[in-house]
């Protein structure tokens, strides 16, 4: 075989992600130990594979030779950057690369990657070359020192941003009080907790099952894993070179949910949900699918009913406002709220099947509504609206818990 082809891509990990204190299986009791792997998620960035590459091997060949890996992990990128990676392995062999084509996003793409990871010491930095390689070293340092978190921060002595827009700047000292809000115990730990340039000891995390929504990982590191000491390195956020950056309102939007999941699913919250076992992720998916049903339910109840449209009676106009309603809800809760079940049970029938059950256990919830509706109409508050309201959730929560129980299951497959 010739020394300077390109190795073959890395094995895709699948199952939770949860990281071990074992080696992979691919391992060889032979192989030389590894210290540390750093992980190099990637996704349109062909541009920059070649000389993050080059810079890190520089960086690490001096500092601990032959005890390091580099992983890219590319999510199927259109301009293939996967490919222009895995050319590089002839020439730099400790360069190993992932190229996942099921999954998506950036944290889960870091996760697969310290699956497939050999080292001790696991860590993550762009490769867009806006997170300084030279700082790797002051990390590997505070690791080397005892800390079992080291992370890059822009907000010590040494950081920075290189030129954002003071929109920007608000946004992300907003995020962060905001995250102290919800969740002090793990943001207040780091100054920089939406960093995504940081290392971590195997040891701290192995074993938690890790679950992270968006971008911010760290969040998940800190919040799930056996965090003792944490050191801090400043570093400057510089503006990417080439390539296009990918922040977004999304990211924002998805910040926020994470904060809520961390919230929910750690700590004392965490702890009484364990024990009463409701499954609040997906209670708050249902929620808002709910939500959108809400706007259906009122908009039809209101052409319907109201004396200056078609002035229905209150219950007709009820009945079919609540009927478009549960198909509303079910077409997004089947492709969102219970995804994980749906895509285990594709067939039309199946399809047909769970519809059949949902607007059974819902036309029942339709009927509690109905009731509820004029109990509190008639007797306590006597508006249409507010009344329609207090219906609405009293018939969410017996909507979800039983369709959780009899519409989506895992009974037929193949």
């Amino acid at each position: 075989m010739n020394l300077n082809s390109p190795k073959s891509l890395l094995t895709v990990p699948t199952g939770s992600l949860q990281i071990s204190e074992l080696l992979p299986t691919y391992v060889d009791a032979d192989d030389e130990p590894i210290y540390f792997s750093l992980i190099i998620p990637t996704y349109k960035e062909r541009d920059n594979i070649y000389h993050i590459v080059k810079i890190l091997t520089q960086l690490l060949d001096e500092f601990i030779p032959d005890k390091y890996e580099l992983i890219v992990v590319d999510d199927d990128s259109p301009d293939r950057t996967w490919e222009v990676a895995q050319s590089l392995t002839g020439e730099y062999p400790q360069l190993q690369v992932m190229r996942r084509q099921q999954e998506r996003g950036l944290s889960s793409a870091v996760i697969r990657g310290w699956q497939a990871a050999r080292g001790q010491v696991l860590g993550v930095i762009d490769g867009d070359l806006q997170h300084p390689p030279e700082v790797l070293t002051q990390l590997l340092r505070g690791i080397q020192e005892g800390a079992d978190l080291a992370v890059a921060s822009r907000h010590v002595e040494g950081g920075g941003v290189s030129s954002w827009s003071v929109v920007r700047r608000f946004l992300s000292r907003g995020a962060q009080v905001l995250g102290l809000v919800i969740l002090p115990s793990v943001l207040g730990r780091v100054t920089d907790p939406m960093s995504g340039y940081f290392m971590v000891r195997r040891s701290a995390i192995a074993g938690a099952t890790l679950n992270p929504v968006g971008y911010k990982i760290l969040l998940e590191v800190i919040g799930r894993g056996t965090i003792g000491g944490i050191t801090e390195v400043g570093y400057v956020f510089c503006e990417r070179k080439e390539g296009e950056s990918k922040v977004t309102w999304k990211q924002y939007v998805e910040y926020i949910h994470h904060l809520v999941r961390l919230r929910l699913s750690t700590g004392r919250l965490g702890r009484v949900r364990r024990k009463i076992n409701f499954p609040i992720d997906r209670f708050l998916r249902f929620g808002l699918v709910g939500l959108s049903g809400v706007f259906v339910d009122m908009a039809i109840l209101y052409l319907l009913s109201d004396p200056a449209t078609l002035g229905w009676p209150l219950t007709r106009s009820k009945i079919i406002a609540g009927e478009i309603a549960i198909l509303n809800n079910f077409l997004w809760n089947d492709a969102w709220t219970f995804a994980d079940v749906s895509m285990r049970q594709q067939e039309w029938h199946q399809r047909l099947k769970r519809f059949l059950k949902f607007n059974v256990i819902c036309l029942a919830g339709l009927v509690l509504n109905v009731l509820v509706l004029n109990l509190v109409f008639n007797f306590i508050i006597p508006n249409r609206y507010i009344a329609n309201l207090i219906a609405i959730a009293v018939a969410t929560i017996w909507n979800f818990w039983v369709n959780l129980k009899l519409s989506w299951r895992v009974t037929d497959v193949k």
